[in-house]
C-alpha cells in the first residue's frame, strides 16, 4: 500500500507565511485555498479530509502538496495558461489587413466588396500562402487593427482601360519632377453623382 501524500516538514518561515495568509486572508482565493491545504496536511490531515475542507478535488490537493514538496511556497502562485498559441504571425496579420482593405476586383475576384465569408474563403486559397482563420477570429483581428465595415461614397468610375497606367505616370511625375505643370482640357459640366457603397476601411 502506497504511503499517504503529505507535505514535507515545514520550515519556521514557511509555517509563519502560511499561517499569515490563512489568518489575514489573501486577495487571491487560489493562494488562500492552497495555503489551507498545506497547513491542513502539515497538521496530519489526509487528502480526502483536506479536499472536503477546502471543497476541492482530491487530485488537486495531491498536486498542490507534490508541487510544494518540489518548489516550496512558489506553488501558492497560480500559473495560468496563456491560452491557445497564436496561429498567425504579425506578417500574416498584416497580409490579412492589406487584403481586406484592397478592392476585390484588384485581386481578380468577381464581386465588388468583401464579406467575412468571402474574405475567409479567399485567404484559404491564396496562391503561395494559405491562411486559415475563422470568421469570428477574422472579425476580431480587423476590429483590433481599426478596420471596420463602413458605408462609403464613391464617384463615377472611369471607363478608360488605360486609367491605371495613366495614374501611374502621373504619380511618377509627381515624385520625380517637383517643378511640374499639368494642363487639362475643359469638357464642360459632367453629371457626376456620388454613389453609395460599402467596404472594409
Amino acid at each position: 500500500m502506497a504511503e499517504p501524500v503529505r507535505v514535507r516538514r515545514l520550515t519556521d518561515q514557511e509555517g509563519q507565511r502560511l499561517q499569515q495568509i490563512v489568518r489575514r486572508g489573501s486577495t487571491s482565493s487560489v493562494r488562500y485555498r492552497r495555503a489551507m491545504m498545506l497547513l491542513a496536511s502539515a497538521g496530519g490531515n489526509r487528502v480526502p479530509g483536506i479536499a472536503q475542507l477546502v471543497q476541492a478535488d482530491e487530485d488537486t490537493v495531491r498536486d498542490v502538496i507534490h508541487r510544494f514538496n518540489e518548489i516550496g511556497l512558489a506553488c501558492l502562485n497560480p500559473q495560468w495558461a496563456g491560452g491557445r498559441p497564436r496561429l498567425l504571425s504579425d506578417d500574416e496579420e498584416d497580409f490579412v489587413v492589406a487584403t481586406a482593405t484592397t478592392r476585390p476586383a484588384k485581386l481578380d475576384q468577381p464581386f465588388t466588396r468583401w464579406s467575412l465569408r468571402k474574405l475567409t474563403a479567399y485567404l484559404r486559397r491564396v496562391h503561395g500562402r494559405v491562411i486559415r482563420i475563422g470568421r469570428e477570429a477574422l472579425r476580431c483581428l480587423l476590429a483590433r487593427r481599426g478596420i471596420t465595415f463602413q458605408r462609403t461614397k464613391t464617384w463615377k468610375e472611369p471607363t478608360d482601360p488605360e486609367h491605371d497606367a495613366k495614374l501611374d505616370r502621373i504619380e511618377h511625375v509627381l515624385e520625380h519632377f517637383p517643378d511640374r505643370v499639368f494642363a487639362f482640357d475643359e469638357f464642360g459640366p459632367l453629371g457626376i453623382r456620388p454613389t453609395g457603397g460599402s467596404c472594409w476601411a
